[in-house]
């Protein structure tokens, strides 16, 4: 394959967003909504860990195709606007299980303390005759073990992409020779054998360790991508200038000191990074043919995203943390055949909040009160919501932590994204017009003529934090 200039690959990316195949869009016109379910619907809640937004073909990925996850947008949903609220793995995950903000959870660093009377969805599917289980990566303490799920198979922290050690149910810790990709499924294929047997419906998270840093793909993949030369972004060689310090002395610079200093080889890194993701999708396609074959794909809820983006590139970064497009921005698919027309295509701003009010209303559970996010399901079944909300809060605290990002809250609305970087003696902020500046390279703070959108945010800011409960506010 012959390379492609960055811009092209800016431009690509943007344009192929949401797209959709000629199959699918002919599967759209010819579907016939199909009564409701008799029972609970299954679940199986698929998450990648540091996926970007853009890192499948529905999104319009240049350079690979993922068959098996665009066949849930295509024979469901695709969310072309989903974004994290915290984009660092363990908060978002403790707030896809609970639908909560980090500052609600508790839970504002990796591998934080996850209290055990936070509940999460997965949990309460039992009180509703539900089988439920978690395989994958937890990343928070208590560990997922720790929450009496009927069946858990799962590691340590990030755990590890050959030969991982794995935990099951509560026996020992045991290696498990292979990819560690294949071995999670494997294990949940086995469950959701087991669990149609049973007769009851079951709910599951089924949460990869790819494509996390050091990516490391199966011995069959190890070659894929070699004739692509990986174009780097626009962004790559960036001065900083106008940028924070905040941004500009965050130590996760491609090429720096200490940890970041393993990406030596930029095609190698991106091709890995593929690569491993290309594991992925053989793997969701192995489950979702199950499904067919067990004749209950029509009475299963299937959702695939990601814990967080992630750089490639963009300002010389790798990583996330910062709240820009690439590092909060995630892909979303949802399909459920009897609730959910094919092809369907949502822009409206859907949240990783949004995701246990989703789950719990199609399984007929009630939502608590304390829940921030909204249930996507009118959405998805083509409904009109008028008071869908039109910006979103955004929040992060893990200094100095690994890459020393400096704390910082936004907000984001369809132009507009202010972020205040509130940890400095003099605070630091940004203004950017995504309208005119998708790229986020002009900083419009302070600049003459942006006063009153600047006053605007700031304030639409403050009011979502006291809407959300943002127990800091008292201290400010």
């Amino acid at each position: 394959m012959k390379n492609i200039s960055r811009r092209e690959f800016a431009r690509i990316g943007g344009m192929a967003l949401g797209a959709l195949t000629t199959a699918a869009t002919l599967k759209a016109q010819q579907y016939k909504a199909q009564p409701p379910a008799k029972k609970r619907p299954n679940v199986i809640f698929f998450m990648t860990d540091d996926q970007r937004w853009d890192g499948m073909s529905i999104a319009g990925n240049p350079y690979f195709q993922t068959p098996n996850m665009d066949r849930i947008g295509h024979e469901g949903a695709n969310f072309t606007n989903c974004f994290v609220t915290n984009s660092l793995c363990g908060p978002s995950r403790a707030t896809c299980l609970t639908g909560k903000y980090s500052h609600n959870t508790g839970v504002r660093l990796n591998e934080g303390s996850f209290p055990i009377s936070e509940v999460t969805w997965l949990e309460e599917t039992k009180k509703y005759g539900y089988t439920n289980a978690f395989v994958g990566k937890w990343h928070n303490k208590n560990f997922g073990r720790d929450r009496g799920f009927d069946y858990y198979f799962g590691f340590r922290g990030q755990g590890q992409y050959i030969d991982p050690l794995i935990r099951e149910n509560d026996g020992p810790e045991k290696q498990y020779k292979g990819w560690v990709e294949d071995i999670l499924a494997d294990h949940t294929i086995d469950f959701i054998r087991k669990a149609s047997e049973q007769g009851k419906p079951f709910a599951m998270c089924h949460w990869f360790k790819t494509p996390h840093q050091g990516c490391i793909p199966a011995k069959r993949h190890e070659n894929l991508y070699n004739d692509i030369d990986f174009p780097k972004p626009p962004t790559f060689d960036t001065d900083y200038e106008g940028k924070p310090r905040a941004v500009a002395e965050a130590d996760m610079k491609i090429g720096g000191q200490g940890e970041t200093s393993y990406v030596q080889d930029w095609n190698e890194f991106m091709r890995d990074y593929h690569r491993v993701l290309k594991g992925v999708d053989e793997n969701v396609g192995r489950i979702l043919d199950l499904l067919d074959e067990l004749g209950i794909a029509d009475d299963t809820v299937v959702v695939f995203t990601s814990d967080n983006g992630y750089f490639l590139g963009e300002f010389g970064f790798f990583d996330k943390r910062l709240m820009y497009e690439p590092s909060l921005r995630i892909p979303l698919v949802i399909r459920y055949p009897r609730m959910i027309k094919p092809g369907t295509v949502v822009d409206e701003f859907a949240l990783n909040v949004d995701f246990a009010p989703t789950l719990m209303e199609y399984m007929g559970m009630p939502v608590p009160k304390a829940v921030d996010g909204r249930s996507l399901r009118p959405l998805l079944e083509g409904k009109q919501v008028p008071d869908w909300r039109e910006d979103f809060l955004y929040e992060y605290y893990a200094y100095p932590d690994w890459h020393y990002v400096r704390p910082n809250k936004g907000v984001r609305n369809k132009r507009w994204k202010y972020i205040h970087y509130y940890d400095f003696p003099k605070h630091e902020y940004e203004l950017y017009d995504l309208q005119n500046d998708p790229l986020e390279e002009d900083n419009l703070y302070g600049k003459p003529g942006y006063e009153e959108t600047t006053q605007y945010m700031a304030e639409r800011l403050r009011q979502l934090r006291i809407e959300s409960g943002d127990p800091d506010l008292k201290f400010e």
